[in-house]
């Protein structure tokens, strides 16, 4: 009888190791694709002057814009991946362009988490465009 036992940990063993290998490149393909889906590279002036692009354009949208709500919840996404990835990077958060992304993105999010329903008001569209592209310059040019 106890010759059995050897032989059927052994598959046991071959199992836990391949469930073992499965979850971990399952977890490597998921963190792949939510990574892709972001469009946050890493590079921080690329993400900054590809994040603020689409933030302009979905505060451009018309208020009967059937498109309106989709595009806020990419932006709330990117919003979220943006600061996600460079808050915590203290080579980054120290730097004027990123200071005024910041000022510009807690503007944007707080406005869709407080008014989920109602348009941009013109005041806070001036001001994000503006703090936007000023943002834009200042990545462009090294600060």
């Amino acid at each position: 009888m106890a010759g059995i036992f050897p032989t059927c940990r052994q598959p046991l063993r071959l199992l836990s190791r391949l469930a073992i290998l499965l979850v971990l490149c399952l977890s490597l393909v998921l963190s792949a694709c939510s990574t892709a889906s972001t469009g946050i590279t890493g590079n921080y002036a690329e993400d900054t002057v590809t994040v603020a692009d689409s933030l302009l354009a979905t505060i451009a949208l018309a208020k009967d814009d059937p498109g309106r709500s989709e595009a806020e919840n990419q932006a709330r996404s990117l919003i979220n991946s943006y600061m996600a990835r460079y808050r915590p990077r203290g080579d980054v958060n120290g730097l004027a362009s990123f200071t005024t992304m910041q000022t510009a993105l807690n503007s944007l999010a707080g406005h869709y988490t407080n008014y989920p329903n109602r348009p941009l008001p013109d005041a806070l569209k001036e001001r994000l465009t503006k703090e936007l592209n000023k943002a834009e310059v200042t990545v462009v040019r090294g600060a």
